[in-house]
């Protein structure tokens, strides 16, 4: 099994569209088993800090998609996916065992 974990901020765009849509349906659209996302409530990188305003609350915060799946399923995925993240975010990728 793969894991591949996809960082970026909450306001990154996408041909306009916000790149969370997008991943999501590229991920369902390629019957891929499932994805949980993450929302951050404080980061940085190198495109700066991102938080959570005290008097309001910020929708630039860090977001964090974990997929897992079959190695096959996702490697078909992999140019498509830093297509639409590209250097808005970080894509990491791991083997997993799942019990």
């Amino acid at each position: 099994m793969l894991k591949i974990t996809i960082r970026f901020r909450g306001n990154d765009k996408y041909e306009g569209k916000p790149i969370l849509d997008e991943l999501l349906i590229l991920l369902k659209d390629n019957k891929i088993n499932g994805a949980t996302v993450f929302r951050g409530i404080h980061g940085y990188g190198a495109r700066g800090v991102a938080s959570m305003k005290v008097l309001g609350l910020s929708l630039d915060l860090p977001i964090i998609i974990e997929v897992i799946d079959e190695y096959e399923k996702l490697e078909s995925l992999l140019e498509k996916i830093k297509q639409i993240v590209n250097d808005n975010g970080l894509i990491t990728i791991e083997d997993v065992y799942v019990i």
